[in-house]
């Protein structure tokens, strides 16, 4: 039983760090299966003989379905049981990847990619609420570091695995390994997942009503916001922003239903939890990084295949730098963000933007087939950037979290991560494809510009970290000193730069970050 402790009814349970692995290999597959399609499109064309309008589909569809479920599955998972709702995902996202390796025609793929998509939104939600449920303290900030490398990792070396498996399996064929790789994990990670994730993380459940305007509200929000920013290359015209206000406006619709359903039952989304300095600022943080993060590797693999004609698995390999680097440096930044706070996340955004004008650099003097090795460096060095702020900026956001309400909190942050990733490869595309056509195919030059509009993108997130950074000592300069207090380093939360909580509510009966 999960009981005794530290006071709050925690007890480390020993197979939390088993479980977290578990977890990670259902949340790796999700989000590699995001990167890794991009280098199979041309194998999936040849395949399949799909229209440029099916393959973006089989890329967009999967990232709209993801987005979708994300806040409703926190909510379920919150709800009905994470474990429960983990292995649902896991089993779903086995059998959609099955499906779409088997498929014989474009819209059979494109089918199957939505439901891989939505078992993906099921899945990622769950496991920041899981690692809230079984970690406290120090060691829940490794664990999100932990999380935080796999972010990196999958997103940056899906392009490599892909290429990988085209090379070995073929053209025509390689792209169906694309898919069917998954199938044994995900029914090993179905199997441990029984094992190692402790069955009381199912027991805490809560009877109350699944908020189903809601649920439509935010759905149907999301969709009009997330629609015209995936399709953006593919409907001309300008009315297809008018989606875009649409969604805002709905948005809004569900902003002012959540209000008014918290008067007398609990809302899917507590929106309390944005009067928390540290979640409002991570979360648009967040939103502001991922626009950039996410769009490198678009306009990267785009020019690399395109402009200079490399293979899939040479675009792979240009990619892992990055992935290394952010590996690394992503395991660090957990061990110690609960010491230095947001000032981590600070001077991992200044590595990220010193690496991507590095990148931009190489590709101006280094012109031509060369440029793979030539930003190595650069992409090393942002990689151990992005490290430091993915996975310390979630541990951060959602420290004041209680654990009651961490799936629909994880499952916010990430629905605005989509977002934000959404509109920086809407935005940083069409730079990209606007000067492709007005040079004539100078996809190098195409690829410059792209760049500086992410390094603008991560330069956002910047100014927003310092903002926290400042407002931070200000609040921690307010506090009373503390009886006994030494010279040591500050305690997580003040003055480095981590969570205000000068203004922090009450406890909510819920264990969070300081509970350990």
């Amino acid at each position: 039983m999960h009981t005794g402790g530290s006071g709050d009814g925690y007890t480390p349970d020993p197979r939390r760090w088993r479980a977290l692995s578990v977890c990670l290999v259902g949340g790796f597959m999700a989000l590699l299966d995001v990167s890794i399609v991009n280098v199979a499109l041309p194998s999936i064309r040849e395949g399949l003989h799909a229209s440029d309008s099916a393959l973006q589909w089989v890329v967009s569809g999967y990232a709209l379905a993801f987005g979708l479920l994300l806040v409703p599955a926190g909510r379920f998972g919150d709800m009905k049981g994470r474990r429960n709702a983990f292995v649902v995902g896991v089993a779903l996202f086995t059998l959609a990847s099955a499906a779409a390796g088997l498929a014989q025609g474009a819209l059979w793929l494109v089918v199957a990619r939505i439901v891989q998509g939505a078992a993906g939104g099921i899945i990622n939600p769950q496991i920041s609420g899981l690692i809230q449920q079984l970690f406290r303290g120090a060691e829940r900030g490794r664990a999100f570091g932990m999380l935080g490398a796999t972010v990196g990792i999958s997103t940056a070396i899906g392009p490599l695995l892909g290429g990988l498996l085209i090379q070995a399996a073929g053209v025509a064929e390689g792209w169906r390994w694309v898919f069917y790789v998954n199938v044994p994990v995900g029914a090993l990670a179905i199997v441990l997942a029984y094992r190692f994730i402790p069955k009381f993380c199912d027991d805490q459940r809560r009877k109350e009503s699944f908020d189903p305007v809601g649920v439509v509200l935010l759905a149907a929000g999301v969709v009009l916001v997330l629609l015209p920013l995936i399709q953006e290359e593919v409907w001309v015209g300008q009315s297809k922003w008018l989606l875009l206000v649409a969604g805002v406006a709905v948005l809004g619709g569900f902003v002012a239903w959540e209000r008014r359903y918290a008067r007398h039952a609990h809302p899917m989304v507590d929106l309390g939890l944005f009067r928390r300095r540290s979640y409002a600022l991570g979360a648009l943080l967040g939103l502001a990084y991922f626009a950039g993060f996410t769009a490198i590797f678009f306009i990267f693999t785009l020019y690399l295949q395109q402009g200079l004609h490399y293979t899939a698995l040479q675009a792979g390999v240009a990619t892992v730098p990055f992935a290394l680097g952010s590996a690394v440096s992503a395991s660090l930044g957990g061990r110690v963000v609960t010491r230095v706070g947001r000032t981590l996340i600070a001077i991992g955004l200044g590595l990220v933007a010193v690496g991507l004008v590095g990148v931009e650099v190489a590709v101006e003097l280094v012109p031509g087939r060369h440029d793979g090795w030539a930003t190595a460096l650069p992409l090393l060095i942002a990689g151990i950037g992005s490290g430091l702020v993915i996975a310390p900026n979630q541990t951060l956001t959602l420290a004041e979290v209680p654990v009651v309400g961490a799936g629909s909190a994880g499952g916010v942050l990430q629905t605005g991560q989509r977002i934000g990733a959404a509109v920086g490869i809407a935005v940083v595309g069409a730079v990209f494809f606007a000067t492709v056509a007005a040079t004539g195919g100078n996809f190098a030059l195409a690829f410059r510009h792209g760049l500086w509009v992410t390094i603008g993108f991560v330069l956002i997130s910047l100014v927003i970290a310092l903002i926290d950074v400042r407002a931070s000592r200000r609040a921690a300069a307010r506090e009373p000193a503390r009886p006994g207090a030494g010279a040591g380093p500050p305690p997580f939360g003040s003055h480095a730069g981590g969570v205000d909580r000068s203004r922090q509510e009450p406890a909510l009966d819920q264990p969070t970050l300081y509970d350990a």
